[in-house]
C-alpha cells in the first residue's frame, strides 16, 4: 500500500474534531486505501483497534446493512466502553436513509465519523440537511504525477526510463491507481477504466438520478468529452443535437451534465473576470475526471492533445487545494486562474511553443495582467527554458512536481 501523503496530512488536522469527515471521489480514485492508511495512523496514535469500527459495505460481509436501523444497530453492539470511538464508513451511499444514522451516532456515542462516497451531490444534500454546519468534505483523486512516480517505484520500476518517458506513460495511462498496480499495456489498462467508466455511469449516475434516456446520456458524455479544453453550455448542446435533427430540452441537458459532475465523470469551472473580480455565468468548460476515461471511451486523439494537457494541470490544481477558474482579460483567455488561501497563480497551457506567434500568444496574455502573482506558461517543449519578463516557462512534468 501507497502512502498518499497529502491526503493523510489533512486528515490529520481533523481527527477527533467535531466534524464528519466526508471523503468523496470518482470510484476507484483511492478512497478505500486513504481509510487504510487513517487507520493506521489512528493505531500509531494509540488508539485500539477494538475502538476502530470500519465497514465497507461494498464487501458482501456487510451487504445485509442495506438501511439505516442495522446500521445502527450494527454499531451500537460494537459500542461496549466509555471510550472514544472511530467510525469509518465506506461508501456511505449504499445505505438508505444512511444520514439519519449519522447524526444518531453523533447524538448517541463517543465517535468521530469518517465517511467515503462517489457522489458528491448525494452526500452534501442529506448532510445538509441533517448535520448541517458539521462536516468537511476531503475529495480524493486519482494520481498525481508525483504518486504515478511512487507507485511506479514500487510496482515497475523498469518503467522509470527518463523524465519524458515516464510522463508519456502517465499522458496515455491516465491516474487510476489499479493501473499503475502492475505493467498493463494500453489496450487492458483501457478496458480496466471502462470497466470503472460503466460502474460510475450505472451505479452514480443512471441509478442515483433515475436516468431513462441512457442513449441521450451518452450522446451527451461523448459530446463533453469530445470538447474538453474548449468552452460551452447547455445550450450548446441542445443546438448540436438540434441540428442533427434531434429535439432536446436544455433542462434535460444541465440535468444530464449535473448528473456527470455528481459522479465526478466531470468538473466544472466557471470564467472569471480578472479585471471586474466576478464569476461570470456564462462559457465554462468541463474537464475529466481522469483523462484516461477519454481514451478508454473514445480512444486516444492527438488533435485534443492540448485540452488533455489542460485537463492535467487543472486536476493538479484542485489537488493542491485550489479553487480553478478560467481566466477573461478583455478579448484574451488565460487557462487558469488558481487561488487558495490568498494565494493566486496564473497558468498557460499549450502543447509546444512552435512559433514567435504561439510564444507571443501564451505569454503576452500573462504579461498584460498588471499584478505580481506567479504566472507560468506549461508546455510539452523539454529543451524550450527561457522565462520571459517573469513569465516562467516548464516543462509540464515540471510543474506537476514544482511546489506551488
Amino acid at each position: 500500500m501507497i502512502f498518499r501523503a497529502r491526503y493523510i496530512e489533512i486528515l490529520r488536522n481533523f481527527i477527533d474534531k467535531p466534524l464528519i469527515k466526508v471523503i468523496t471521489g470518482i470510484r476507484r480514485s483511492g478512497k478505500s486505501t486513504v481509510l487504510n492508511l487513517l487507520k493506521e495512523e489512528l493505531l500509531q496514535r494509540g488508539v485500539k483497534e477494538q475502538q476502530i469500527i470500519a465497514v465497507n459495505f461494498e464487501s458482501f460481509a456487510f451487504s445485509e446493512l442495506t438501511d439505516n436501523q442495522k446500521l445502527y444497530a450494527y454499531v451500537q453492539e460494537k459500542i461496549q466502553l466509555t471510550d472514544r470511538y472511530y467510525l469509518i464508513l465506506d461508501e456511505i451511499q449504499e445505505v438508505q436513509a444512511w444520514e439519519k444514522a449519522v447524526n444518531a451516532f453523533l447524538v448517541d456515542f463517543n465517535v468521530d465519523v469518517y465517511l467515503t462516497g462517489s457522489n458528491s451531490h448525494l452526500l452534501s444534500s442529506e448532510l445538509a440537511t441533517h448535520v448541517a454546519g458539521r462536516y468537511v468534505q476531503i475529495p480524493v483523486y486519482t494520481l498525481s504525477y508525483a504518486e504515478y512516480l511512487d507507485f511506479t517505484k514500487h510496482y515497475a520500476p523498469q518503467k522509470l526510463i527518463d523524465k519524458a518517458n515516464s510522463f508519456q506513460d502517465y499522458l496515455i495511462k491516465g491516474g487510476f491507481p489499479v493501473i499503475h498496480t502492475t505493467n498493463y499495456d494500453e489496450e487492458t489498462a483501457y478496458r480496466v477504466v471502462y470497466d470503472i467508466y460503466s460502474s460510475v455511469i450505472l451505479r452514480d449516475t443512471v441509478q442515483r438520478y433515475k436516468i431513462r434516456d441512457l442513449e441521450l446520456l451518452e450522446r451527451i458524455i461523448k459530446y463533453a468529452f469530445d470538447n474538453v479544453g474548449n468552452t460551452f453550455s447547455g445550450k450548446n448542446v441542445a443546438d448540436f443535437f438540434k441540428n442533427q435533427q434531434r429535439k432536446i430540452d436544455i433542462n434535460t441537458v444541465y440535468n444530464y451534465l449535473n448528473a456527470l459532475e455528481g459522479a465526478y465523470i466531470l468538473h466544472r469551472v466557471s470564467r472569471y473576470d480578472i479585471k471586474g473580480k466576478e464569476i461570470l455565468k456564462t462559457q465554462e468548460k468541463f474537464y475529466v475526471g481522469d483523462v484516461s476515461l477519454l481514451y478508454a471511451t473514445m480512444g486516444f486523439r492527438s488533435r485534443m492533445i492540448s485540452g488533455i494537457l489542460e485537463n492535467i494541470v487543472f486536476l493538479e490544481l484542485k489537488r493542491r487545494g485550489f479553487q480553478v477558474y478560467i481566466g477573461k482579460l478583455d478579448t484574451k483567455e488565460i487557462d487558469f486562474v488558481a487561488e487558495r488561501q490568498g494565494e493566486k497563480i496564473y497558468v498557460q497551457v499549450a502543447y509546444k511553443l512552435e512559433s514567435e506567434q504561439t510564444i507571443e500568444r501564451e505569454f503576452g496574455t500573462l504579461l498584460s495582467i498588471d499584478d505580481q502573482y506567479p504566472k507560468y506558461v506549461v508546455t510539452m517543449d523539454s529543451l524550450w527554458k527561457d522565462s520571459i519578463e517573469g513569465v516562467k516557462h516548464l516543462y509540464i512534468s515540471d510543474f506537476l512536481l514544482t511546489e506551488l
